[in-house]
């Protein structure tokens, strides 16, 4: 009773219907999270042979057939409710796992958010069952004939919950998730052969085989399996195997990086530290190795259930796995770097005479001058290479200060502005070198204004100190505001003479045929070959150094890496990965002429102080400051 009037009862049950499409926010998340679940249920049926069929990238349909060992006619009906498994009959269940599901939400999620067919059989029925359920809702199950397994089809997904249909990505990138998904199932299961079809179209048929197989027919490394190094160590704690990528193999992506625990994948920052660490000052900057490591832990140290989709697990050894795990990558890497290679190149090395069997072999002689002292300076002594003077200062008599740009000062007129961003009191860069070529003109010896240091960085001075540029990200700034305005017109470009295939996968090569009249504009020519794979018909002007089959690869990693921001800013994020492909990295050598240019492109950019990603593209280093570090 509240102000006289009688309260209604407002707390109700929800039918098991929407209970179901709550969980189903939850546990499907996307098609792949179908797939996900669909294969992961046929492997722990004892499925030696899994098909995947999707259509539309799993909103018409993802089709799952196994060879497992099939339900019965109840089976089939009590694996759509909720809650129901067959893999925990007590609470202390949860804690001895070693299958991949075990919850009982997956089906009952499924099939409450899509229309659902089933058939199935098992080694001991003559006849198996077709059971048709819509949204949790069985509309029929009846006999029907069909081989031992499993066959489950999903059906028009979300079609009840249009607002999470809505928001599914594009078909590129939901059928990407769908390979990865698979991709994690195939190398924790190499004894189940896989195959993917995408629209009628085989994606990969993947036969049983080991695991070292098994990663070069998903991946290829340069080496094929002599690419991969293994690991493999056992204490108390864990058991540690599988493999890690030699350096050489190191790559721009970092979509090759795989962690298993007791069968299961799982992502974790911690433990990929451990892993990087151990390829300290192996791999060029910006490259990742790939690795492909299983642990197994005692069931009971490790909890799978703090993640809706468990591939975030937490392990009560953490801290000493890691260590494990470092020394264990360390000195499989080190052994690698120990073994003997053989190396049939001569050129360099020095050339061992052939002797003869009568050939007289004298002992060497050293040339000795006994009247030598030491402690008389008026003894004969070997003549030096070189003597230091003690008027030191007279071997730069010929150098005249004046004419050195880091030498000068006030009187001569420099027109260097610099960008606000980089210095307060300046606005805007421009360069005049009317006065070094009038020198020239002249016949007068100018000292070089431009200056590479360590092939990264330029350094040149100005009015009011030493400005640095990094050459990398100048260049990355200078091409991606031309690519941008390329995108509108047509940029030139370098037909191949002899045009490479590429060979992707069938996400990555979805991905680039979407941006590939984009690329066109920008003077890259892409052909579709079939098969997963683009031709290189023309390149840039711009990049005709380029390796074409690298700045593909690198442009495609680069995309992926960003495909988020793709979608709602196209031009911004195609160019400058297009820039980034393109460009010139550290350790690239420029002789003055290349670097004046490169200054002067970049002075003349609308943004001149940052680069695509907005990391700074130069510095100034004020005279002020210099004066401090040599009077403080």
């Amino acid at each position: 009773m509240v102000n006289g009037k009688l309260m209604q009862n407002i707390i109700q049950l929800l039918p098991d219907s929407v209970a179901n499409q709550i969980a189903a926010g939850e546990v499907v998340q996307r098609p792949a999270s179908v797939v996900k679940e669909l294969v992961e249920n046929a492997i722990d049926a004892g499925a030696k042979s899994v098909s995947i069929v999707i259509k539309d990238a799993g909103r018409t349909l993802v089709q799952v057939v196994d060879n497992g060992c099939g339900m019965s006619e109840v089976d089939a009906r009590l694996a759509f409710e909720r809650h129901a498994t067959s893999k925990i009959r007590a609470a202390n269940d949860l804690f001895n796992l070693h299958t991949f599901g075990f919850r009982g939400e997956a089906l009952a999620s499924i099939v409450s958010i899509a229309e659902v067919e089933v058939k199935t059989r098992t080694a001991n029925d003559d006849v198996g069952t077709r059971l048709i359920i819509n949204g949790s809702e069985v509309k029929t199950q009846e006999p029907a004939s069909c081989p031992v397994g499993t066959s489950i089809a999903v059906k028009n997904l979300f079609y009840n919950v249009p607002v999470r249909r809505k928001f599914l990505k594009t078909d590129a990138t939901e059928f990407r998730h769908i390979e990865n998904e698979l991709k994690r199932v195939a190398l924790c299961h190499p004894e189940v052969a896989l195959a993917l079809y995408k629209d009628g179209e085989k994606v990969f048929d993947l036969l049983a085989t080991n695991l070292k197989q098994r990663i070069v027919a998903l991946f290829g490394t340069t080496k094929g399996t002599k690419g991969l190094i293994d690991v493999e160590v056992k204490t108390q704690v864990v058991s540690l195997s599988g493999f890690v990528t030699i350096p050489e193999n190191a790559t721009k992506e970092q979509d090759k990086q795989y962690l298993f625990v007791n069968g299961r994948y799982f992502q974790s920052t911690y433990f990929r530290s451990a892993i990087m660490r151990a390829y300290e000052q192996l791999l060029p900057q910006g490259s990742y190795p790939s690795y492909f490591i299983y642990m197994e832990v005692e069931p009971e140290k490790i909890d799978v259930n703090i993640h809706p989709t468990k591939t975030e697990i937490k392990f009560e050894d953490e801290q000493i796995i890691w260590k494990i795990l470092h020394a264990a990558v360390r000195e499989s890497i080190g052994k690698y770097a120990l073994a003997p290679t053989f190396d049939f190149e001569t050129s360099g090395t020095v050339n061992i005479p052939l002797l003869r069997p009568d050939t007289v072999v004298s002992a060497p002689q050293i040339a000795v001058d006994p009247s030598y002292n030491p402690f008389n300076e008026k003894s004969s002594s070997p003549k030096k290479s070189q003597q230091n003077p003690r008027e030191w200062q007279k071997l730069y008599d010929d150098i005249t200060a004046r004419e050195h740009p880091f030498f000068k000062g006030e009187a001569e007129e420099e027109s260097v502005i610099i960008s606000s961003k980089i210095n307060e009191d300046v606005r805007h860069a421009t360069c005049d070198f009317s006065q070094v070529e009038q020198s020239q003109i002249a016949g007068q010896a100018v000292a070089n204004r431009f200056f590479q240091l360590k092939a990264k960085y330029i350094l040149t001075p100005v009015k009011s100190g030493l400005m640095v540029v990094d050459q990398a990200r100048a260049h990355r700034r200078v091409l991606y505001e031309q690519l941008l305005q390329q995108i509108e017109n047509s940029a030139p470009s370098q037909q191949e003479l002899f045009p490479q295939s590429v060979q992707f996968s069938p996400a990555d090569h979805a991905l680039l045929l979407s941006v590939q009249e984009e690329l066109l504009h920008m003077g890259l020519e892409l052909r579709d070959f079939g098969g997963n794979a683009v031709v290189v018909q023309a390149m840039p002007a711009a990049a005709t150094e380029k390796n074409p089959k690298l700045l593909v690869e690198e442009l495609v990693a680069l995309l992926k890496a960003d495909e988020k921001s793709l979608r709602e800013n196209h031009r911004h994020v195609l160019a400058a990965s297009m820039a980034a492909s393109m460009s010139i990295g550290a350790g690239k050598v420029l002789n003055e002429e290349e670097m004046q240019s490169l200054v002067n492109n970049l002075l003349a950019c609308a943004s001149p102080d940052i680069c695509p990603n907005g990391r700074p593209t130069m510095n100034i280093i004020a005279t002020d400051e210099l004066d401090k570090r040599f009077f403080k």
